[in-house]
């Protein structure tokens, strides 16, 4: 079971937390003027990057808040995890050291 660091309740087990996708992403600023392709891509469309990667999570059965984390894809190790609205912290280790810490 993965242990998820809560930047509000602290370490907690994974069954209490619900994924959001892709984190940071910024709502158009005129909606109704894109093309509904644009508006498909929007809100469809997400990079999927393997390694790291900055996700949106809820702790639905805790505090309830909404955070972002820091995620290898290939080892599903959490790097870091950060409160919303909050910059994307800096990680100085690369992808195949990350599963081994």
């Amino acid at each position: 079971m993965l242990i998820i660091d809560c930047p509000y309740c602290g370490r907690r087990p994974e069954i209490e937390f619900t994924h959001g996708g892709e984190a940071h992403l910024v709502r158009p600023p005129q909606p109704a003027e894109l093309s509904d392709q644009d508006w498909a891509a929007f809100l469809y469309m997400r990079s999927n990057t393997k390694g790291i990667y900055a996700e949106r999570w809820r702790h639905a059965r805790g505090c309830g808040q909404f955070f972002n984390a820091l995620r290898d894809t290939t080892t599903d190790h959490f790097l870091s995890t950060y409160k919303s609205g909050t910059p994307r912290p800096v990680v100085n280790t690369t992808p195949s050291e990350e599963g081994h810490s």
